[in-house]
Formats: structure tokens, sequence, C-alpha cells
């Protein structure tokens, strides 16, 4: 196991020696990893950092790609590849999520990974960035189906995660199901109970409370600051929200729930209006009844390309990468973006918007909600003492918030994008710590 994981590290060396290219990617060719290696050059260069450290930062310490067979309940068998890449651990164990999606692969898995070490920096959370994912589609598969091939992905990562190692958590197509799984075969083969091992789990399991809706209060409290500092009154605010899944779902809620006006929502099948403004409850439970927006009584469809370009105050993207693109961002009429997503918007798209005076909350602070409450459920876990609902959000909600002052601050006082100053922030802390613990040997 160590050959091959030396191997892996290495086969991204002539990935990395790339990787302090220019920043202004063309949308055409920009995929996760270049928007995230742009992200780093600029922050590298704000920040006067030498070449050497550029390509640590930009490379991934470990990355591990497994072939996971699963026996079908027909009795067939399927292969799926599946990957783990733990970026950096300068700052404490390896902390990501696990995605289950057909279009999974290893550079989109690095760019994450990469992500989510600036997102535990700038959060001020002892972890480093790591992300996993299986190139499955879930939907096409039973529940016996999905736990028999998590235990066995989890089996072929087994060497390399742990809780002083790297900590899964739910993502795109998993559940918290899908971690107690991992939980148990994690602790089944050490021989003990070991609910550190995953964040994200069942309640009866250890998990925390809050965790579920962690994200989307994250990003309620940053959009609900957003708009303040804009000059709008959320009451007499409008908003569409792209994504009516994990974040998206319970965003829309919370942001209804503190006087939005939520006009227009998607999914992947379709996307809805309502000017007047959606019942956010009554469209959960027709979700839930029909698993899709499509058809909800109370909007009118709408293409769901047409939800980014509505006249709203607040634009929330919480679905996937790259929708805010050059051909796109000109005619985004929002005041305000706040990335519930992953890397919803290009380089490109990012200095249109700038141009037109467009504030976007970047992703690595605005959907940090999630891997704050799972730092909690770990710290929980480590000491088994558990936490009340009120004492997780009031913590959460002091992190956000602390956080959004600090980078709206920096960023101010140096005339920088939100974006750009959250990741000089965070790289400044992850290099660092890098600096103090020096080189080995």
């Amino acid at each position: 196991m160590t050959d091959l994981l030396a191997a892996t590290t290495l086969s991204t060396a002539p990935d990395a020696a790339a990787a302090p290219g220019s920043a202004n990617t063309v949308d055409h060719v920009a995929t996760p990893l270049t928007d995230a290696r742009a992200q780093l050059a600029e922050a590298i260069g704000l920040l006067g950092y030498e070449h050497g450290l550029h390509q640590m930062l930009a490379t991934p310490r470990r990355e591990l790609t497994v072939a996971v067979p699963l026996r079908l309940d027909s009795g067939e068998s399927r292969l799926y590849i599946g990957h783990r890449v733990q970026h950096n651990f300068s700052r404490g164990p390896a902390k990501g999520g696990l995605r289950y999606a057909p279009n999974v692969n290893l550079d989109e898995v690095r760019a994450l990974a990469m992500w989510m070490t600036w997102k535990c920096a700038l959060l001020d959370v002892p972890y480093g960035g790591a992300k996993g994912g299986l190139a499955i589609d879930p939907r096409e598969h039973s529940m016996a189906e999905l736990e028999r091939v998590t235990r066995r992905y989890t089996s072929e990562i087994l060497p390399i995660i742990g809780p002083e190692r790297d900590i899964p958590a739910p993502d795109i197509g998993t559940d918290e199901q899908t971690m107690a799984w991992i939980m148990d075969t994690y602790s089944v083969n050490s021989g003990y109970t070991v609910p550190g091992i995953v964040t994200g789990k069942p309640i009866a399991l250890g998990g925390s409370q809050g965790r579920a809706s962690a994200t989307s209060r994250g990003v309620t409290h940053i959009a609900l600051a957003a708009l303040r500092h804009v000059g709008l009154d959320p009451a007499r605010s409008t908003a569409a929200v792209q994504g009516f899944g994990k974040v998206g779902a319970d965003a829309a809620r919370f942001l209804s729930e503190a006087g939005v006006r939520v006009i227009a929502v998607s999914d992947q099948y379709g996307a809805i209006l309502n000017t007047g403004g959606l019942d956010i409850e009554s469209l959960s439970e027709h979700v839930r009844a029909t698993g899709s927006v499509v058809g909800f009584a109370g909007g009118d469809a709408l293409d769901g390309a047409d939800l980014l370009t509505q006249d709203v105050d607040l634009l929330v993207p919480a679905a996937v990468e790259g929708v805010l693109h050059d051909g796109n961002a000109g005619d985004v009429l929002a005041r305000v973006i706040v990335e519930g997503a992953n890397g919803p918007t290009t380089p490109a798209a990012d200095r249109i918007l700038r141009d037109r005076g467009i504030l976007v909350v970047p992703d690595i602070l605005a959907n940090a909600g999630g891997v704050i409450v799972s730092y909690f459920e770990w710290v929980q876990a480590n000491q088994a003492y558990w936490w009340r609902a009120d004492e997780v959000e009031s913590r959460l909600e002091e992190r956000m918030l602390s956080a959004w002052q600090h980078v709206l601050g920096y960023a101010e006082a140096r005339d920088l994008s939100l974006r750009t100053a959250a990741t000089a922030l965070a790289v400044e802390r992850v290099a660092e710590a890098h600096r103090l613990r020096g080189l080995y040997p």
C-alpha cells in the first residue's frame, strides 16, 4: 500500500507543474480543476509566494483510485471506479464528502478536495481538505446494492481513512445511511465502534443535532448578511434557488422563514416560478411525493437555465459546478449571488459579475456550514458528549458571521473580490501551517 500511495501521489506531478498557469482561463476549456487552480494562482500572486510552495499547494498530497465490484440483486456483476483524494494535511486530518454520481472523475474530485482545504482553513476548522467519489448513478440501484457497493468502496480505501486521518461525510448522491454503512464497515474491521470515522451520521449512531441542515443554515446566515451589506432589507427581497436538494431545499425554506420571497426554484428535471412567492412547505411536500419540483400547482413551469437570469435580489446556485459562465453571466440580474454549490461560478463569469457590480459570496465561505457542524460532530464523537440543537445552531451562526466579517474586511481593505479575499486568507493560513511544520526530512 505504501508503494501504491507513493505512486499515486507522484502521478500528480505533471499536472502540478502546469498548475501555476494564468487565472484567465477561458470558459470553453474550463473544468472544476482548472477553476480551482486559477483561483489558487490568483491568491499565490497576491501573496507573493514562490513557485515551489505554489506547486505543493496545487498538488494533492495523496490520491487513491480503486475498482469497486458490485454484485447486483439479479446476480450479475458490475465494476465501478472510485476515488479518494486527500489534498492537504498541514492543519489536521483530511475532511471531505463522498459523492455518488455517474460523471464523477478524478479531476473533479481533486478540485473539490482543494476547495475543502481552503474552506476548512477559512473557517478555522483544524482539518485539511479531502473528497471522495464513485462513478455510479444511485437512482439505478436498490438499497441493498447501494449498501454492498458502499461497503466494498469503504474496504478499498480503508488504509487511508480514519478519525485521525480522513473523515468522510455525505455529498451528492449519498446521505446519513451511507455514512452509517461506512461507519459500520470501518468499525467491524477495527474490532470496536468508531463513531468519529464519518460525520453526517444518523443521530442514533452519534450524529450531531443540526448536521443535516447545517450547510443550508450557513448559506442563509451569509445570504441575509450579504443582502443587508448591499442595502437590501431581506423582508423586502426576492430570491431564486437553483437546486432543490440537500442544500437548496432547506436554504429556500430558511430564506422564506426569514421573510425573503423565494420566487423560483429548480432541480435536475426543471424549474418553477411564482412571482408572488412560492409556498416552500407545500413545494417540499410535492417533491417528497413526486421526486421533483416539476408539476407543482403553486408555480408556473420555467426553463431551468432561465432561473439563473431571473429578476431577483438574491441568486443561490446550489446544484453543481460551472453553471455561471461567460455565456450567461452578462444576463444575471441578481444583486447578490451566494454559492450554495461547490464551484458554480467560473473565473470568466467572476470577472464579468464583478465588473457589473454584482456581489458574489464564494462557496468556500457561503456553504461552509456543513463542515463546521461536521467538525462539531467529530468533536462530540471523540468526547462522547452530545450538544443540544440550540448550542449547535448558535455556534454555527457565530462561526459563519465571524468569517463573513473577516473576509469582508480583508476584501474592502485591499479592494479585492470576496472570492479572492477568501482564497488568499485560506491559502495564507495553510501556507503558514506548512512553514511552521517544515519539510521532512
